[in-house]
């Protein structure tokens, strides 16, 4: 479960590039509640999203991702940015951009894993990361597709020194991971096999009240169903989804509250 203050390696943002920024805060705003409020002139178009006063992720105008589809981004929290790109290049993967400055908010960098998922880096400054996590309409969890397991939970291994667990899942076990020294009861997220031709991608999964109003809401609103709500024993009820545009997320109403 993510907590806060967030350990070395955890997920401590998630942002939206988006071709159309003031039609997706209207989506998410509806959805989940967001408020949107400006970064300021001199953060490009920059917005934070806010849930009763606390954030809990950014926008940005312009795409990423295939084919250039909207996507999310999940950013893991280091203590030094510089040292994390070392880390990442000697593990077999990819940096995108080097780290540097955002103003006086923290150090923000860009990579490839070595199975060419794309992630983000964020060393905290006078910006902390989200506000809430594990709290309905914030996030809780965060998955990994990749080609290679395996592979995948070394590199993240090597970087952030996470330690894996695993549990029984429909077809087989689900890999998860922790921050060092964490344990099983700290899992950040977990990892699931892909085919070899598809990219690589992290996933991020919001807490919800009502997983089938939630994805109805979603439908309503222009998004799409990626996977119909289904019920996981000692997880609880989840779902997949895109927004009208085609960033892709996953909705969880956790048995207990949370992923």
């Amino acid at each position: 479960m993510l907590s806060i203050p967030f350990a070395a390696g955890s997920p401590n943002w998630v942002d939206l590039a988006t071709p159309d920024q003031e039609g997706a805060t209207a989506f998410y705003g509806a959805l989940f509640g967001w408020e949107f409020r400006s970064a300021g002139p001199d953060f490009g178009g920059y917005g934070l999203y806010f849930l009763d006063g606390k954030m809990v992720g950014g926008v940005m105008q312009g795409t990423e991702g295939p084919a250039g589809k909207a996507s999310w981004s999940v950013y893991f929290q280091t203590e030094d940015a510089e040292a994390t790109a070392r880390d990442v290049e000697a593990a077999g993967g990819t940096s995108l951009f080097g780290p540097h400055d955002v103003a006086t908010l923290g150090r923000m960098s860009g990579f490839t894993d070595r199975t060419g998922a794309p992630f983000s880096t964020w060393q905290p400054g006078e910006n902390k990361g989200m506000g809430v996590v594990n709290d309905p309409n914030s996030l809780c969890w965060t998955e990994l597709y990749t080609t290679d397991v395996p592979a995948a939970a070394a590199f993240y291994h090597a970087v952030f020194g996470w330690e894996t667990n695993s549990a029984p899942y429909p077809g087989g076990t689900y890999t998860m991971a922790a921050p060092a020294g964490r344990g099983p009861e700290a899992n950040i997220g977990g990892f699931v096999q892909t085919g070899a031709a598809d990219a690589g991608y992290w996933l991020p999964y919001f807490e919800v009240s009502d997983t089938d109003a939630a994805v109805a809401s979603a439908q309503r609103l222009g998004g799409s169903v990626v996977m119909e709500p289904v019920d996981l024993p000692g997880v609880g009820r989840i779902a997949k989804a895109t927004d009208p545009h085609g960033a892709q997320f996953a909705l969880i109403k956790g048995e207990s509250g949370g992923a």
